[in-house]
Parts: C-alpha cells; structure tokens; sequence
C-alpha cells in the first residue's frame, strides 16, 4: 500500500461491531494512514461477559481484520471501560508519538489515558474527539453547573468534536466548542450489509414469521436490544394490552437484566415473543421479522439508538421516542414513522390503530427510513475526518 501523507492515530478503549467496519474502509481510503490504539488491552484476549445482556459475547464478524491496531498494555487494577480509572497506559502517549501521528482521534474522555491523550497532544498536532453526549437527561442544578464547568475545561483541549446528530450537536456547543469546531460525522453502522441480499434475507425472516405462528395479516412490532431500564421494553408490553387487535404481533429480542421480569408481564398474552440475543450476522433477517420496529428508551442516557439505523437499512418504518439521541434527525413522523413522548403512549396508541390494516403505507414508510439512513453511513464519517486533517495538514 503506498503510505498515506496523513496519519491518524485513533485512541478507543475495544473493539466494537460499530466502529471496525468504518475502521476498514478509512485504511482503504489511501488519503489518510490509520492506526488505532486499543487502550483496553485486555478486551483483545477474546470474548467477554457482558453484565447488560448477561451473558458472554462473541461477536461473530471480524472486528480485527484490515487495519492496523495495538493493543496497549493497561495497567489498571481494575481493568475496564466502567470507570475512569480502569483505562491506564503508561506508555500510550510515547507509542503515538513514535509512531509518528500528524493528528490524533480520541474517542471519550472519561478514562484516564484518554483525557491524558487530550491534554498532552493539544497544540502539538489536530486533536479530534468522537462522543455522542446529549442534553436530554440534563437537570438543573448544582451538579449540572459543576458538570458544566469540569466539561468546559475538558473540551478546551480539542481541537475539532465530529458530532454525530443535533442532540449531539446541542451538547458541544453549550460547553463551549465554536461553530467552526463542529463538524457532522453521523452515527452510522453498515448499511450495505443490512439492506444488500433483500431477496434472501425477506425469504428467511418469512419462513421464521411462520415457524413463530405470525400469519400473512399480522403487523408485527419489533424490539431489538438489551432488556434494561433505559431501553423501557415494559413499553410494548402496554401497547398490546391497549391495542387488541389480534392481528398485532410483538417480538422482543434479547436478554439482560429485565428479562425474567418481562417474560412474567408478557405471559399472559401470547401475541408477545420473546428471541434470545441473536449475533450480528443474523440481524439482518431479525429485522425483517418486524413490520414496524420500535425503540421506546425513556433514558437515561440513550444518547443514540444504532439499532434504529439498522433498522431503516434494512427499510422498516420505526417509531422512536423523544428520548433516544436520534430520533430528531432519523425520525419523520408521517413520513418514515413516528416521533412520540416517552411518557405518554397515546400517540403511539393511535399510529398503530390507524397503519395496523394499512400494509401499503408501512411500506411506503419503509422505502423512506432506507431512503434517509443513506446518508448516515461510513463514507460520511471518513470524509468529515479527512476534511478536518486536509485544512490543517502542515504546509
């Protein structure tokens, strides 16, 4: 490959199924040399337990395969990306530095290496930064005016935030950061592999509506995360005890904390299906189980909802609440589904009650949500990231 003139040194904790795919194709691109950092290095030993959906994962697409890595010896007693201290790399500033950065990507701040990266690169090379904080569970207070402040002084050492959505957007400004500093880089997952293989993938999800009893008239709601608080799965278990059209289906997929619990509320209606977690592979067909796929966080700290993205590649309308960091900017109520408040589930209610006949207009919805997510892909991503490094490449 011949060496690129820019080199980016991206600073992360693990590898995740979000970020290696874009990963990939940044090593591709020629303009920019990456190398990522993996802070946790003890995440590079394999699968992990992960306590949210209460079982050991292992995903299964390569999320090491096409880029240059290092994993950097951390040395916390306790190990992890739960708290700032279990992120420490005495050596990660000097391995950047020989490695020979011209600019440096730091994803979150909330780890010791990491705000050490901040500070020390700052004025010597272009720091970018990549988190997805909103304001939305913001209360007023004194604890929000000192997070204020402890913010403000943190994010003086970026150079540039690639902030992902408004809510996003709303976040860096009010602690600080210029218009000028604000570049859009969307949240994105694979879009070509959720929407590519339609025939197949629509063949298979129909084959697994019926082994599930879901008959050619049915209108199927579809959830698909951890069980916790925050993604609120209660919700769709109160939709169908307000809408009792047989003809409405719900499937819930994927475990955690919540689960026993809503099994038991969801016994009593056999309408309600509940799937194991299903790995990334099988998630295109999972989707497609779904009329209608639903995402009812009532937070906190729902700051996006990638399995909304997901969802629309795959071409399903969505109904989000007011919640969830993306609904502003991936959500058209009328156009590609619904908007609705979290506390009330009126709106919703009638939304349901008024498509659950209404197949041609689901579908109509569908071929939007494809239609928009299409600009929230990695392409985006790597060209917002060399449009930073090309402006502040040394003469």
């Amino acid at each position: 490959m011949t060496k690129a003139t820019l080199r980016l040194a991206i600073v992360t904790t693990h590898p995740i199924q979000y970020n290696a795919p874009w990963f990939r194709l940044l090593a591709l691109d020629h303009r920019i040399e990456p190398m990522v950092f993996y802070t946790w290095s003890q995440a590079g030993k394999g699968d992990k337990y992960d306590p949210d959906f209460g079982r050991r994962i292992e995903w299964d697409i390569p999320l090491l395969d096409g880029y240059e890595h290092r994993f950097v010896e951390n040395t916390a007693s306790d190990a992890g990306s739960h708290h700032f201290s279990g992120i420490v790399n005495p050596g990660l500033v000097k391995e950047i530095e020989d490695w020979g950065a011209d600019a440096i990507l730091v994803f979150g701040w909330k780890f010791r290496s990491h705000l050490q990266c901040l500070r020390h690169f700052h004025g010597k090379i272009p720091v970018l930064f990549r988190g997805d904080s909103t304001l939305l569970d913001e209360q007023p207070g004194m604890r929000t005016s000192a997070r204020r402040l402890l913010l403000r002084w943190v994010y003086r050492y970026i150079d540039y935030a690639l902030y992902t959505g408004r809510n996003n957007r709303d976040y860096f400004s009010i602690h600080g950061l210029k218009n000028e500093q604000l570049i859009f880089a969307p949240h994105a997952i694979d879009n070509d592999r959720f929407g590519g293989d339609e025939q197949r993938y629509a063949a298979d999800a129909l084959a697994w509506r019926k082994q599930l009893g879901i008959g050619n008239d049915d209108l199927v709601l579809l959830f698909a995360g951890k069980l916790e608080a925050k993604k609120n799965p209660f919700f769709l278990v109160e939709l169908a005890k307000a809408v009792t059209d047989r003809r409405l289906k719900i499937i819930l997929v994927g475990n955690g904390v919540l689960e026993e619990t809503v099994r038991s509320a969801a016994a009593s209606d056999p309408r309600i299906v509940l799937l194991d977690f299903q790995n990334q592979q099988k998630m295109p067909i999972v989707y497609r189980l779904g009329d209608l796929f639903v995402l009812p966080s009532s937070g906190p700290e729902e700051t996006w909802g990638l399995a909304v993205n997901e969802a629309m590649a795959c071409g399903r309308p969505v109904m989000v609440s007011d919640r969830a960091g993306c609904a502003v900017d991936l959500v058209h109520t009328g156009d590609n589904g619904l908007l609705f408040d979290a506390r009330d589930n009126r709106t919703a209610i009638d939304f349901l009650q008024k498509v659950i006949g209404d197949r041609g207009r689901l579908a109509t919805m569908g071929k939007r949500s494809k239609a928009i997510i299409g600009d929230y892909s990695f392409r985006a991503i790597i060209d917002a990231i060399y449009s930073i490094l090309k402006k502040t490449e040394k003469k």
